[in-house]
């Protein structure tokens, strides 16, 4: 009876257990002749993409690639990034998703960390890699060795146990203080950021996804797996293209048509020019506090969607605060936030004691769209995960009416004289003049007050001038937090991360003598 027991008990454990291959497979059985991936060059059905994806899974099998082992993968947005990780889902193996962006110095880290078992690289990128230092470990060109690797595989009698623990991506996280450090996030977050975009946004079962933004960021794999767990299309564009993306708008019922800074100008542009809008979005845009509020407004209403006043990260998804939808053709009053679903969320001061409501704090969250932890980074992890919390290191402010307010994130706070400057708060105030389409806040070092903030903007008009920025800021902040400086730069000047986020340390860069 007592083993009877026990073996209820690990059966009623089993059927608890979800991966990421195991729901895309569902929607391969529910309905096998749907669109999963569309290329510019190619759709394949969900029937298809299943029998590539095993047969790939029995190809890096083959080649040694077990449950736990690493596969650096470095190329652009194509229907084989998405093959490579739902076959990795599949064997239960980690796809390191390289940032082609990086230095060399920083590329050749960030695969030396993960210590990959096999390398996978497309032709734009092989150079890049073979300047580098790979040893003997085995490497694939896409275009030269991966069809006829898929075409000639046998596909496993019997797929490998994967638990919903196991670690299907790594993901780099901004090496602005040092080098990139790989984030692993496992089948568990994956299925429940995906669960997060359909409770917050409303998105439906069937609503897809254009993955124009890096595959090796968390805005497009994230959602290019949550679509496949779904049974929706994924549109995979190689980078941003703003005819390619509005026409894909068109022609696709959408989730989260994800435009960051930087990209929403060249839509909205588009758009304006012509009599084209897309069929359906359930919501637009990410990052409203770096985005000026009347191109918030004009993105929202040329789409007929409510904009995503988001708040996440690439260690915990759309999580913690992505909940609230800017409705469409609004120019919002604040950029209050609320909490997503499926998460917990306490504002903590330095002591780990949780801050007064109105007090700035900083963000600690928990929930099941939670990373792992950093890769082969104990003392980080150890740190960062005190208390069985997750630290972001984002400052916010709690609200009484049960909102959220981002300050800044800690480590850019200015010490002027004693007070305590955040970028973000001045930024704000910028952003909210028309006639500014860009602008970052910097810290400069300063003789007499420690640091000040100087600010760096993009004109929209031309006629704005050095004292219409000091008004600006004498009527909307103190008086220690205005800039002590203004440059006034072409929009194009901001180096900028693949979020769209201006590199902050760049621009600061510019202000250090020598």
């Amino acid at each position: 009876m007592d083993i009877d027991a026990a073996a209820w008990r690990l059966d009623v454990a089993a059927a608890g257990r979800l991966t990421v291959h195991g729901l895309f497979s569902a929607c391969v059985r529910r309905d096998p002749d749907a669109v999963a991936l569309e290329t510019k060059q190619s759709k394949i059905t969900y029937r298809e993409l299943d029998q590539r994806v095993l047969a790939l899974a029995g190809a890096l099998h083959g080649l040694g690639l077990r449950r736990g082992d690493r596969l650096a993968l470095l190329s652009e947005n194509r229907q084989e990034y998405a093959e490579i990780e739902l076959a990795c889902a599949a064997l239960g193996a980690i796809v390191a998703c390289q940032n082609w962006r990086l230095a060399p110095a920083e590329l050749q880290h960030c695969i030396d960390l993960v210590d990959p078992s096999l390398l996978v690289v497309s032709e734009r990128f092989a150079t890049t890699l073979a300047a580098l230092d790979m040893g003997t470990r085995t490497r694939l060109v896409l275009e030269h060795d991966y069809e006829a690797l898929v075409q000639a595989a046998q596909p496993l009698e019997q797929l490998p146990h994967v638990d919903p623990e196991d670690g299907l991506v790594i993901l780099y996280t901004s090496g602005t203080t040092g080098m990139p450090k790989g984030a692993l996030i496992s089948h568990r977050a994956e299925i429940a950021r995906n669960a997060v975009l359909r409770i917050d946004m409303h998105a439906r079962e069937s609503d897809g996804f254009i993955a124009w933004a890096p595959m090796f960021h968390m805005g497009s794999t994230d959602q290019v797996l949550g679509a496949l767990m779904s049974g929706a299309t994924a549109i995979i564009v190689d980078g941003f293209d703003a005819e390619a993306i509005v026409d894909a708008m068109e022609r696709h019922e959408l989730g989260w048509m994800l435009l960051m800074p930087g990209s929403i100008e060249p839509v909205v542009d588009l758009l304006q020019r012509t009599s084209r809008r897309p069929k359906s979005i359930r919501a637009v845009g990410a990052m409203a506090d770096l985005v000026p509020k009347h191109l918030i407004a004009a993105l929202s209403r040329l789409t007929n969607a409510p904009y995503l006043n988001s708040f996440g990260s690439t260690e915990t998804g759309l999580p913690p605060a992505s909940s609230c939808l800017i409705a469409p053709g609004a120019v919002p009053d604040g950029l209050s936030k609320r909490k997503s679903a499926m998460c917990d969320l306490r504002l903590l001061d330095v002591d780990g004691n949780e801050v007064p409501e109105g007090e700035p704090g900083e963000a600690a969250v928990r929930g099941p769209t939670v990373f792992s932890g950093y890769w082969n980074a104990d003392e980080t992890n150890a740190r960062d995960f005190e208390g069985g919390w997750f630290r972001m290191g984002d400052l916010f402010r709690r609200n009484p009416d049960g909102t959220y307010d981002f300050v800044d994130r800690a480590k850019y706070m200015i010490k002027s004289g004693g007070e305590n400057i955040y970028p973000a708060e001045v930024e704000r105030v910028l952003l909210s003049d028309p006639r500014v389409r860009d602008a970052i806040v910097v810290r400069q070092r300063d003789d007499r007050w420690g640091e000040v903030p100087v600010a760096f903007i993009a004109r929209n008009d031309e006629t704005l001038t050095a004292q219409d920025v000091e008004a600006l800021c004498r009527a909307g902040l103190a008086g220690y937090k205005r800039p002590k400086a203004v440059h006034f730069i072409p929009f194009e000047a901001f180096p900028r991360s693949t979020t769209g986020k201006i590199l902050r340390h760049e621009m600061e860069a510019r202000l250090t003598p020598g």
